[in-house]
């Protein structure tokens, strides 16, 4: 992987870290369990929130499968 790939790469897991405890913070704030949140039908904020941090995965998702078949392109 590139340096500006490792370097997106870090930015989006510290990004996704904190959406995360935000999103588990506001959660636990409202009488939610956290570890519930995809049987949850959240208030718009929170759902705001689960949106951004399942993005983010997506996005990590995404780049961590580019680095994959880059990977497997480079090695034939």
């Amino acid at each position: 992987m590139s340096p500006a790939n490792d370097s997106k790469r870090t930015e989006l897991e510290e990004k996704l870290r904190a959406v995360d405890y935000h999103l588990r913070s506001e959660m636990r704030a409202r009488g939610f369990d956290p570890d519930q949140d995809d049987n949850v039908a959240f208030t718009a904020p929170l759902a705001k929130l689960y949106m951004e941090r399942e993005n983010l995965r997506a996005e990590l998702e995404a780049l961590t499968e580019n680095k994959t078949s880059s990977g497997d392109n480079q090695e034939s």
